[in-house]
């Protein structure tokens, strides 16, 4: 059967995960690095092409600074940490959104991954890090309003963090929630949403497999009528 070219998750329910065991919640996002690394192998067992990882989005500068701060520790210590695995796997690094504001430390972690993964291809590996998916859409409009290209989906679509990243098949979330949160807006038109009520420091392999069987069952339309 088919598989999604590419799946990307929202990965939500840290802080929970850690109020649930009385923890202070950096302890649940330094747990969910792990299921970071379950997801990643999931996709390379089962042949994914690119996967997106919803880190930060602009809206969570409206936490507590001492939490940003250990996110931002967190995420550096993943990069310098990960990447030299990921590339022996094949896996190029991407990440994506804004870039001002980030600390020069986890800005230059960004830069090497970046640079010492570029030769992967076996697969894509995107990091959505201080992004919002309202924020890329008008920085599409004021890229095409200056250049004055016709305006089609193509041009406007060069705009974006990543153009040649694809439209995501299958849009994971953990924790139950219903929702996109400003995540891949103009990507997601199609793509399939699967939802899980686990809080993602318990995401597995296995859970990231189940995702895909689901997104098997499921018949594409993209607006017509499916065929036989």
């Amino acid at each position: 059967m088919k598989l999604p070219r590419h799946v990307a998750i929202i990965m939500d329910g840290n802080g929970r995960w850690a109020e649930a065991r009385s923890l202070p919640r950096y302890r649940g996002h330094l747990a969910g690095q792990g299921a970071i690394r379950e997801a990643v192998e999931g996709a390379l067992d089962v042949g994914v092409e690119w996967l997106t990882l919803f880190a930060f989005s602009t809206e969570n500068w409206r936490r507590p600074s001492s939490e940003i701060q250990a996110l931002f520790d967190l995420f550096e210590a993943v990069l310098r940490e990960e990447t030299p695995e990921l590339v022996e796997q094949g896996v190029r690094v991407h990440i994506i959104g804004e870039r001002e504001g980030l600390p020069p430390s986890l800005l230059d972690a960004i830069e090497e991954a970046e640079a010492a993964s570029r030769h992967q291809s076996r697969m894509r590996l995107v990091g959505a890090l201080n992004y919002g998916g309202r924020r890329e859409i008008l920085r599409a409009a004021e890229r095409l309003a200056r250049s004055g290209e016709p305006v089609t989906e193509a041009t406007f679509r060069r705009g974006f963090y990543l153009p040649e990243m694809p439209d995501p098949d299958l849009i994971i979330r953990t924790s139950g929630e219903l929702r996109l949160s400003n995540f891949l807006l103009w990507q997601s038109a199609y793509s399939e949403i699967w939802v899980t009520d686990t809080l993602w420091p318990d995401f597995t392999k296995e859970e990231f497999v189940h995702a895909i069987r689901a997104y098997q069952t499921r018949r594409r339309r993209f607006g017509g009528v499916p065929q036989g």
